[in-house]
C-alpha cells in the first residue's frame, strides 16, 4: 500500500458499492488501538489513536477516533458482487473497550454497517465483547470476528497446536453464541466461520494476521483443491494422512499413527517454526524456512534482537493490514447494501415515503439526511465541535442550507428544530485531524461545521422539510454516579455554566444538571467516567479552581404492591380524582427501555404485546395515555368508562403524571415500573374550571398518594463486575465482596463473576488490588435495577431512614418522606 491523497479519497466516495463502514469492537484491553493503528500504517498514517494525554498515561481508549483508508483487493481475489473496481474506501472507527465508555460505541456503531469483533485468545469472549456486540446486532451491524494476540499463545503460554485450536474453537463458539442468541431474520446467519474467511487471526502488536484463505491459496494447487475445498479441510476435523497420502476425518491413521490437525499441521506448525528459529538464534534454519516464502533479510536486519527479527518476518509474511482489510472488503456489506435492510429500523417516517427510498437506495440525489452521533473537538481549546455522523441520503456541501433536528425533536413539534442553517464546513475525520472537501456523498461518514451550535449532542440533518428524523440511539449504560461541583470563587460561575456545556457536549453520555438546590451536577456511567469528565470539565474552566463533591449514586423509586383506591380534590374543590397504583410485570420496565414497546412503537403493537407477552386486560391495554417520565418505563391508563370531559383533561394528568414519575414522592428521584390507572373522576362540567391549574395539582398529589399506598420502595443500581485473578488471590476477593455486599454468582478458571451495589463500587479496584497483591483486574459494567426490600415508610429502618434524608437534604426537601394525608383527600 501507498500513501493516498484527500482528492484520491474523495473520488472513491462516489462509488457507495466499493465503501466499507465499520467499527473496531471489543472488551478493554483485548487490542482493538494497536490493530487500528497497524492497519492505517499501511495507508502510512500515523498516531490516529489514543491522541489524549490520558489516554496515552492510562493505556486505554476513551474517544471513538474515524479514519478513512484506501484499499486495493489483490487480483487473485474475487471481486464483491456489484463492486465498481479493485479500490476501496474503508471508513473504520477506533471505539472504546472499557464500559464507561460504551456511549462512544453506541455512537460509533450508529454510523457504520460492519463490526470488527475482537478477541483476546487467551482471555477470551469476555463481559463487553457480549454487550458491544449485542449493541452492533440490534443496529443491524454484520460481524466479523479476528482472534487476536495469538502471539501470546506461543510465546508466553507456549501452548502445543492442538491447545491452540482448542481455544481458538472456544472463542469462536462463545461469539457465534451472543449472534445466535440475539439473530435478526432479515440479517439471516451472522455466525463467523474460519472456513468461509469470516475469522482472522491475528498478533495485533507484531503487526500479522492471517485468515484460511491465504493458507488456502498455498496448499490449494499441492492438493488438488479449489481455494474452496481447501479452506474447509484447514478447519474442524480434517486430517491428512502422508502414507495413504488422503484425507481422513478421523485422528488415527490407517497404520494406528495419530495424526495432527490440519490447521496444526498445515499453518500453527510451519508459524512455531518461525517462532522457534528466532528465539533461539537459529538464523541459518531461519533463512532457510523464510527463503521458501519468498523473504530475504538483509545483512542488517539479521542482527536485530529475537523478538524484532520475529515481528519482521512475520509482517512480511503475513501482513496483518492484508488479512483483515481483504476480509472487511470480502464479508462486509456496503452502504448501497446495508441501507435496504438497516433503514426501516433508523427512519421514523412513513417507510414508502420519498426520503426512506433515498435511504433504502442510498441514493446521492435524494433529500440529505445526516445522522449526528457525537461531537469531535475542532480547536485545541474545545469550544467548538465538529458534528460527527454519516450520511444515509443526499449529498452535503459546504455552505448548503439545511434543517437541524435535535434528539428532543418530534415530527411536527416547534422544539428543538433549526431551519434554514448553512453548512460551514465538511471533512473527513483522520484520527483526531479533520481533511476539508467541498461535499462528501450518502453512504460515507464525514464532519459538518457550524452544525455544534445548535445540536446538544446527536441529531438529524436534512435539506427537506417533509423528512422525519431518525431513530435516537439508546445507550446500554446508565448514568447512575453522580458527582456536585461548583467553583471555588463565585466569580467563577459563568466559566463553570459555560464549561458544563462544553463537557455535555463533548460526551455522548454525560447529563449535566441543576438542583433545586442550585447545585451543578454530573452524572456519569462510573467512577472511571466521573474521573475523566472532571478532568474535562477542568480543563474547560481555563485556570478557574474547581470543587468537586462526594460521588454520588442515583436511585429510583418504585411500588411493590398494588394500592387501594386514592382520591386528590383540585384546589378550588370542583374536581375529584381517583387512581390507583401498582408494580408492571417483571421484565416489562426493560422491553419499554429496549423500545420494544412504549411510546414510540404503534399503539397497536405495544396493546397486543402487552396482552400476550403481560397478560394485561385487552380494554385497559387499548387505553395507555402515556409512558413516563420521557422515554421512561412508567405507565398511566385511564381505565375510566363512559365519563365526559375526559379528552379534555388527557394532556394535564398526563403531565403531572410525567412530573410525578421524574419526581417520585420518597426522594424525588425517577420512578421505575410503576402503572398508574386513573379509575374514575367528578368534573365541573364549566371548563374554566377544570383548567390545568386546577387539574395538575389534583392529580400528582393523587399519584403520589397512590405510590404511598402501594408499599413503596426504593431501588438501587447493581453492577456486573468481572475479576480476573489467579486462584491463590480468589479469597482475598470473595472478602472484598463480601464487605461490599457483593454476591459471587460464577466462578469460571481464573475469572469471578458478581453482582456489585454501585452505591459500594467507590475505590472498589484499589481495595481488591490491595487484597490480592496487585493480582485481581475488575471490570463493572452496569447490570439491573435492585429493589431495597427494607420499607422507606418505617422508622424501624434507620440505615434507610438516614439515606432518604441525605438525598432529600441535597435536593432541598425536608428531610423527611412527607407524610399520606398530605396527598389523600377524604372520601
Amino acid at each position: 500500500m501507498v500513501k493516498f491523497t484527500v482528492d484520491q479519497l474523495r473520488e472513491l466516495m462516489d462509488k457507495k458499492n466499493n465503501i466499507r463502514n465499520l467499527s473496531v469492537i471489543a472488551h478493554v484491553d483485548h487490542g482493538k488501538s494497536t490493530l487500528t493503528e497497524s492497519l492505517v500504517k499501511a495507508n502510512e498514517i500515523v498516531g490516529v489513536t489514543d491522541g489524549r494525554k490520558d489516554e496515552q498515561s492510562r493505556g486505554i481508549t476513551i474517544k471513538a477516533s474515524g479514519v478513512s483508508l484506501h484499499y486495493n483487493l489483490p487480483e487473485t481475489i474475487a471481486l464483491p458482487q456489484s463492486a465498481d473496481g479493485r479500490e476501496f474506501l474503508i471508513n473504520l472507527i477506533d471505539s472504546p473497550g472499557h464500559v464507561d465508555f460504551s456511549s462512544e460505541v453506541t455512537a460509533a456503531l450508529r454510523l457504520t454497517d460492519g463490526a470488527l469483533v475482537l478477541v483476546d485468545c487467551v482471555e477470551g469472549c469476555r463481559v463487553q465483547t457480549e454487550t458491544v456486540l449485542q449493541q452492533a446486532l440490534k443496529e443491524r451491524i454484520k460481524p466479523v470476528l479476528v482472534i487476536n494476540k495469538i502471539d501470546r499463545a506461543f510465546l508466553e503460554l507456549q501452548l502445543q497446536p492442538e491447545e491452540m485450536y482448542q481455544k481458538f474453537v472456544k472463542s469462536i463458539e462463545d461469539v457465534n453464541r451472543i449472534i445466535e442468541k440475539n439473530r435478526d431474520d432479515v440479517l439471516g446467519d451472522c455466525r463467523t466461520y474460519p472456513e468461509i474467511g469470516t475469522v482472522a487471526f491475528c498478533a495485533g502488536k507484531q503487526g500479522w494476521a492471517f485468515t484460511l484463505y491465504q493458507f488456502a491459496r498455498i496448499y490449494a494447487s499441492k492438493f488438488k483443491l479449489t481455494e474452496a475445498e481447501m479452506m474447509k479441510k484447514l478447519w474442524g476435523d480434517h486430517f491428512f494422512d502422508p502414507e495413504t497420502k488422503e484425507w481422513t476425518e478421523s485422528p488415527i491413521s490407517d497404520s494406528g499413527k495419530t495424526l495432527p490437525r490440519a490447521f496444526c499441521k498445515f499453518i500453527l506448525e510451519p508459524i512455531g517454526q518461525i517462532f522457534d528459529d528466532c528465539k533461539k538464534g537459529n538464523l541459518e534454519k531461519l533463512e532457510k524456512n523464510i527463503a521458501k516464502l519468498g523473504i530475504a533479510l538483509k545483512s542488517v536486519e539479521k542482527e536485530l534482537p529475537d523478538k524484532e527479527l520475529l515481528k519482521l518476518v512475520m509482517q512480511r509474511w503475513l501482513p496483518a493490514s492484508e488479512a483483515v482489510l481483504e476480509m472487511i472488503t470480502v464479508h462486509l456489506p456496503s452502504p448501497a447494501t446495508a441501507q435496504k435492510y438497516r433503514m426501516e429500523i433508523l427512519y421514523t417516517g412513513p417507510l414508502d415515503d420519498e426520503t426512506a427510498r433515498a435511504i433504502r437506495e442510498c441514493d446521492p440525489k435524494g433529500p440529505l439526511v445526516v445522522f449526528v452521533s457525537k461531537m469531535v473537538p475542532a480547536n485545541k481549546d474545545g469550544t467548538r465541535f465538529f458534528a460527527f455522523g454519516r450520511i444515509f441520503s443526499g449529498t452535503v456541501s459546504l455552505g448548503q442550507k439545511v434543517i437541524i433536528m435535535g434528539a428532543n425533536h418530534t415530527k411536527g413539534g416547534k422544539d428543538d428544530i433549526f431551519t434554514n442553517k448553512p453548512v460551514q464546513r465538511t471533512a473527513i475525520m483522520m484520527g483526531r485531524k479533520a481533511e476539508s472537501v467541498s461535499s462528501v456523498p450518502c453512504g460515507n461518514t464525514c464532519a459538518l461545521g457550524g452544525v455544534d451550535q445548535y445540536l446538544a449532542k446527536s441529531g438529524t440533518v436534512t435539506s427537506e422539510s417533509e423528512s422525519f428524523p431518525l431513530v435516537n440511539m439508546k445507550y446500554r449504560v446508565s448514568p447512575v454516579v453522580r458527582v456536585a461541583v461548583e467553583p471555588k470563587n463565585a466569580i467563577d460561575l459563568p466559566k463553570l455554566v459555560e464549561a458544563l456545556k462544553l463537557l455535555s457536549k463533548a460526551d455522548p453520555l454525560v447529563i449535566c444538571s441543576m438542583e433545586s438546590t442550585g447545585e451543578h451536577v454530573v452524572a456519569c456511567a462510573g467512577q472511571l467516567h466521573m474521573d475523566i469528565s472532571i478532568n474535562d470539565l477542568r480543563e474547560y474552566m481555563k485556570g478557574a479552581e474547581l470543587n468537586v463533591g462526594q460521588p454520588m449514586v442515583s436511585f429510583m423509586e418504585t411500588v411493590t404492591a398494588a394500592s387501594v383506591p386514592s382520591l386528590a380534590k383540585s384546589p378550588n374543590h370542583h374536581n375529584r380524582l381517583y387512581a390507583t397504583a401498582s408494580p408492571l410485570a417483571e421484565g416489562l420496565p426493560e422491553a419499554i427501555e429496549e423500545g420494544r414497546l412504549g411510546g414510540k412503537n404503534d399503539p397497536k403493537e405495544t396493546a397486543k404485546k402487552l396482552v400476550e407477552q403481560f397478560n394485561w386486560d385487552p380494554t385497559d391495554a387499548k387505553k395507555i395515555w402515556c409512558f413516563g417520565p420521557e422515554g421512561g418505563t412508567n405507565i398511566l391508563v385511564d381505565t375510566t368508562r363512559g365519563l365526559q370531559y375526559m379528552n379534555e383533561i388527557k394532556d394535564s394528568v398526563e403531565a403531572a403524571f410525567k412530573w410525578a414519575a421524574n419526581e417520585g414522592v420518597l426522594t424525588m428521584e425517577p420512578m421505575r415500573g410503576v402503572r398508574c390507572s386513573l379509575i374514575d373522576a367528578n368534573l365541573h362540567p364549566d371548563a374554566i374550571h377544570r383548567g390545568g391549574g386546577q387539574i395538575i395539582p389534583a392529580a400528582r398529589r393523587v399519584f403520589y398518594a397512590s405510590q404511598l399506598q402501594a408499599q413503596p420502595r426504593l431501588m438501587e443500581p447493581i453492577f456486573l463486575v468481572e475479576i480476573n485473578c489467579p486462584n491463590e488471590s480468589i479469597n482475598g476477593v470473595y472478602n472484598v465482596l463480601s464487605q461490599r455486599r457483593g454476591q459471587v454468582i460464577e466462578v469460571l478458571d481464573n475469572l469471578v463473576k458478581a453482582y456489585l451495589p454501585v452505591m459500594q463500587s467507590f475505590d472498589f479496584t484499589e481495595d481488591l488490588r490491595s487484597a490480592t497483591g496487585g493480582g485481581a483486574f475488575p471490570q463493572c459494567v452496569f447490570s439491573h435495577w435492585k429493589i431495597i426490600p427494607e420499607d422507606p415508610l418505617d422508622p424501624s429502618n434507620t440505615k434507610l431512614r438516614e439515606l432518604i434524608s441525605s438525598i432529600r437534604k441535597r435536593k432541598g426537601q425536608a428531610p423527611e418522606i412527607p407524610p399520606l394525608d398530605r396527598f389523600l383527600d377524604k372520601m
